[in-house]
């Protein structure tokens, strides 16, 4: 009997946004249109449970939130969304939104996403490659400019929009102000350099769990997941006896064996 495939290499999804970059680091742009977003989503026909990106700023996104999974079910959506940031490059001065200065009740918040000091009241962090934060739902937050980051998400769309910087696009204040939390974000700041094998996030402190692996040239590793994303960021190799190679993700699903060819930098996401 054939063996049943274990990892599928997941297609790349260009999306173009108007803070996107024509640069874009080793993916090829061609046509040199702002891509703002790298996507890896499905297999065709499915719904896994989170979407993993590469996202690339050349402006700042919008002031944004996102709902639990119990607001949005309230709402008649799927689910919420939860997510993180592993930061792989940034310009000097880059920086992350995330949380508030102080916390802010909504009647404040609605407010200062009117008369734009929203922005005035984030907390800007700087960032560097190797920094890490996760942004539970409920979280305001915001991508900075001059930022290259990899994020792994809860895979729903919902986003709610709370200041877009005079961009003509939507805004959902309502719905944003509802499930926000807009309060100083009360995690540490973490730095993980690429070459240290770390537990990125827990399964018990999140929807999902992210790890960082670092393999030298010729390690062999048995991944044995019901459900997971292989992400590397550097290196080549096997898996499933086929070849990898760094900017890919691969959907994993059962007992599969990894090879490193050459040294290696991966992410591993499971639920």
């Amino acid at each position: 009997m054939e063996k049943a495939v274990s990892a599928v290499c997941l297609e790349t999804k260009r999306v173009v946004k108007p803070w996107g970059r024509t640069e874009i680091g080793a993916f090829p742009n061609p046509s040199q249109e702002q891509v703002g977003e790298i996507w890896f989503d499905g297999p065709d026909g499915r719904h896994p449970p989170l979407l993993v990106k590469y996202i690339f700023t050349s402006e700042k996104l919008s002031i944004q939130v996102h709902p639990t999974d119990e607001q949005a079910r309230g709402v008649g959506l799927p689910g919420g969304k939860s997510e993180c940031w592993y930061i792989l490059d940034a310009q000097p001065g880059a920086t992350l939104g995330i949380g508030t200065t102080r916390p802010l009740d909504d009647d404040v918040l609605r407010a200062s996403a009117l008369d734009g000091t929203l922005e005035e009241l984030m907390d800007w962090k700087p960032v560097q490659p190797g920094s890490f934060f996760y942004i539970p739902a409920g979280t305001v937050h915001a991508i900075g400019a001059g930022v290259t980051l990899v994020e792994v998400q809860m895979n729903n769309d919902v986003t709610y929009r709370l200041f877009d910087y005079g961009r003509p696009r939507e805004l959902h204040l309502d719905a944003g102000v509802a499930v926000s939390d807009a309060r100083p974000y009360p995690m540490p700041e973490r730095v993980i350099p690429t070459n240290l094998d770390s537990a990125l996030l827990d399964r018990g402190a999140a929807p999902f769990a992210l790890d960082m692996c670092c393999w030298m040239a010729g390690h062999t590793q048995s991944l044995s997941v019901e459900q997971g994303w292989f992400i590397p960021l550097s290196g080549s190799g096997t898996i499933d006896g086929r070849a990898w190679r760094a900017h890919e993700c691969w959907l994993v699903e059962g007992d599969v064996a990894v090879t490193a060819d050459d040294d290696a930098s991966v992410l591993i996401a499971t639920v």
